[in-house]
């Protein structure tokens, strides 16, 4: 390394950083490939040493089969325990337990993912700060970093209280259960527990090692400790999903619960990275929404045009970074169903077409609102350039699509009604609206919003700008035929699915999918190509947009913090009466399924509760901040990340 020159052990260190974070991300597809011919891991090869000597009066070691694996193996742990409705396996106050975890449980859940997701946009900020060559835009990129971590730090500290908050609710309320769950788990929480040492250290050292590390060398191992740190942090938030994904979809047990003596069938179970995909992207986008109304507390209290230009700016960037993993959301989601089904089909039902599928009515206006408010701070946003103002006539039309196509994703199929009012209408289905509330119509609903909002943002990248390419006529031209196409085969594919039998129909989605992941992927990226050397008919002027715009923010935030907390009791309400499913049995008082009224109430007060939390979090990220950079400043323009317009 020493022979090398520093533009040499820059692009080495540069190819390292991007590798790990791309290996990484690409963690849970290598997990959930198949090992050995039963899909699961191999049983362990018969030794062909010779057996040790035993007593004569020694047992035979007993053997069992694995629940999920169907491999066989040792015997080591003890069945899961028959709990009784008394105070020594369910000890109670004079409330509801299962409340008071649940409480602990979501408040835990918002801090870790959010101190999981600040970190990455602390990587890919800091990376882009190193590798951009203007000055001013790297100290700009290395002081919103700094902005990301310092907001944190505090952040990271709560996590750990209310960690400690959670495994002491546990162990005094639940101490049956949890203590089946910790002789099973024993390696993964020491694991757990040495890797969030670790983690602190790290985190203490990237924060307070910012300005010793701030040039050259230094630099790359500053960056390169964000991966070390996103690393350790992504293997905590899977090693905690294997507890969740046990009690849901149990491997590595008996049918009577006894542990085998394979640990990584116990981690490895059927919904493990189906759930650490979805999580790794929802805490993505949720960690981009708490940023991002950071930002907008920020602007709406500043005292000069050069503190909202900056937090104007840090806005964005937070909202672009939420929204680059909110699109593929929806899709994780459906891969997560689908396992729910494969493994457990009454599972599947109870989900979507029983008793918690009103829910996923509720779970749809709330993706439809965040689709709305992203799309509306992007229109918003074009009042930050000069020249865009030739793009305002076609909102209207978008805004038509949109609220139209949320309408068909929130209708439901069958409706709650009494025997009276189901006499009066004939049936369980209203005869009009019960054809738009299959899935056929609903996946070509949210398909065509994903496509209209990334049409958004093509329209937001040339707010200012006119190509100037040869080819800009035929680029124009492909993007026209390609976004007209998608939308054609979008919506004829949902209109086909009711021509079709319903096994054939769920394979539509396949089509639908890659036509809009093709207009993310080539539309933006043949856009951004085409930008490049653009003439600009206007400045980007930061700060100068409306204060709605960063209600939209804040709006964005809060719509994401509630579907977390509803997507989180869905996914624990389909376990029903179980504990571990079908394994061990929830004999507490507390073991129905609330109403939707209460769940709802609940879910309120817990995004009430950590937005009143985080606000205190966000005081103190604000005291002490550094200066914002000059150039961040009114009526001057502010280079933007690579493909943001």
């Amino acid at each position: 390394m020493a022979t090398l020159n520093k533009q040499a052990q820059k692009k080495i260190w540069a190819f390292f950083a991007l590798g790990t974070f791309v290996g990484l991300l690409l963690m849970p597809l290598f997990l959930s490939l198949p090992v050995g011919a039963s899909g699961g891991a191999p049983a362990p090869a018969a030794s062909t040493a010779p057996p040790a000597a035993q007593p004569a009066d020694a047992k035979p070691v007993e053997k069992s089969r694995d629940i999920w694996y169907k491999t066989e193996g040792p015997v080591i742990g003890a069945p899961a325990p028959k709990t009784t409705d008394g105070p020594k396996d369910y000890p109670r106050y004079n409330f509801e337990s299962r409340v008071l975890l649940w409480v602990a449980n979501q408040q835990h859940l918002y801090y870790g993912s959010f101190v999981l997701a600040v970190p990455i946009f602390c990587m890919v900020v800091e990376y882009l700060g190193i590798i951009t060559k203007d000055k001013a835009l790297a100290r700009k990129y290395d002081q919103l970093a700094y902005d990301f971590v310092k907001i944190s730090l505090t952040a990271y500290s709560l996590t750990a209280i209310l960690g400690g908050i959670l495994v002491f609710t546990y162990l005094t309320l639940y101490p049956t259960f949890f203590g089946y769950l910790a002789s099973i788990f024993r390696p993964v929480m020491h694991t757990y527990a040495l890797l969030f040492v670790a983690e602190s250290g790290t985190l203490y050292i990237y924060y307070y090692g910012w300005d010793k590390m701030r040039e050259g060398f230094l630099k790359w191992v500053h960056v390169s400790m964000s991966v070390i740190l996103n690393v350790i942090g992504t293997v905590l938030m899977m090693l905690a999903n294997s507890w969740i994904a046990f009690m849901q979809s149990p491997a590595g047990v008996d049918a009577d619960g006894r542990y085998l003596g394979n640990i990584w069938h116990v981690i490895h179970t059927t919904l493990w990275n189906p759930i650490n995909v979805h999580r790794i992207l929802g805490n993505m986008a949720f960690g981009g929404g708490v940023v991002a109304a950071y930002a907008a507390y920020r602007f709406l209290t500043a005292k000069t045009d050069e503190e909202r230009a900056h937090y104007d700016w840090m806005g964005y960037v937070a909202m672009f970074i939420g929204v680059c993993f909110l699109i593929p959301l929806p899709f994780a989601g459906y891969w997560l169903m689908r396992e729910v089904y494969a493994y457990r089909q009454q599972m599947g039902i109870t989900l979507m077409g029983g008793l918690l599928a009103w829910l996923f009515i509720i779970q749809a206006v709330m993706i439809g609102a965040l689709f709305l408010t992203t799309n509306y701070y992007l229109w918003q946003g074009l009042e930050r350039m000069r020249g865009a103002e030739r793009y305002q006539k076609y909102i209207k039309y978008m805004v038509f699509v949109l609220i139209t196509c949320f309408i068909v994703w929130l209708t439901p199929h069958t409706m709650v009604m009494t025997p009276a009012e189901l006499k009066a209408m004939g049936g369980q289905q209203h005869p009009v609206l019960g054809n738009y509330g299959v899935m056929s119509a609903k996946n070509g609903a949210i398909n065509t919003i994903i496509t209209t909002t990334v049409l958004s943002f093509i329209m937001y990248q040339r707010g200012n700008k006119v190509p100037t390419v040869k080819w800009a006529p035929l680029g124009d031209a492909f993007l026209f035929g390609l976004f007209t196409m998608a939308y054609v085969n979008i919506i004829w594919l949902a209109v086909y699915g009711y021509y079709i039998p319903a096994n054939v129909r769920v394979g539509l989605s396949v089509p639908q999918v890659a036509t809009t992941l093709s207009c993310l992927f080539i539309g933006v990226t043949l856009n951004s190509i085409m930008m490049k050397g653009a003439k600009e008919l206007g400045p980007t002027v930061w700060g100068q947009i409306s204060v709605r715009s960063q209600y939209a923010l804040i709006m964005l935030a809060t719509a994401f913090t509630w579907m977390m907390g509803l997507m989180g009791y869905i996914r624990s309400s389909v376990r029903l009466f179980w504990h571990v499913n079908e394994i061990m049995r929830d004999n507490s008082p507390w073991a129905f399924t609330h109403t939707i009224g209460f769940a709802a109430n609940m879910i309120s007060f817990n995004v009430l509760f950590f937005w009143m939390t985080i606000l205190f979090v966000f005081w103190l990220g604000s005291l002490g901040v550094k200066k914002a950079p000059a150039a961040a400043s009114v009526g001057q323009k502010v280079p933007v990340p690579a493909g943001s317009h």
